[in-house]
């Protein structure tokens, strides 16, 4: 597994913790645990993020990352096909 493999498997698995943190403070809205957790993540996300645009690029989720330019940039991107980045 390469480097951007390696930066994008972990803001997968951040992006994952989110959500779940998400999911459990619906029901449990006061527990301040789970609030830091998702304060710490969050921040781990960015910086993590920040590393993969610094070394590879726009770092591009939904259509709100998008930067505005002249032409379509996911092109020059591998398509969800061309690499399997759960193979270890």
């Amino acid at each position: 597994m390469n480097e951007r493999e390696k930066l994008k498997r972990q803001i997968y698995a951040l992006d994952f913790a989110l959500y779940e943190l998400a999911l459990f403070l619906d029901s449990h809205p006061t527990n301040r645990r789970a609030m830091e957790l998702l304060s710490e993540y969050r921040q781990k996300r960015e910086e993590t993020v920040a590393e993969y645009e610094s070394k590879f690029g726009k770092y591009i989720l939904t259509l709100k990352d998008v930067p505005l330019s002249d032409s379509w940039q996911w092109i020059d991107s591998p398509w969800p096909w061309d690499t399997d980045f759960m193979e270890d």
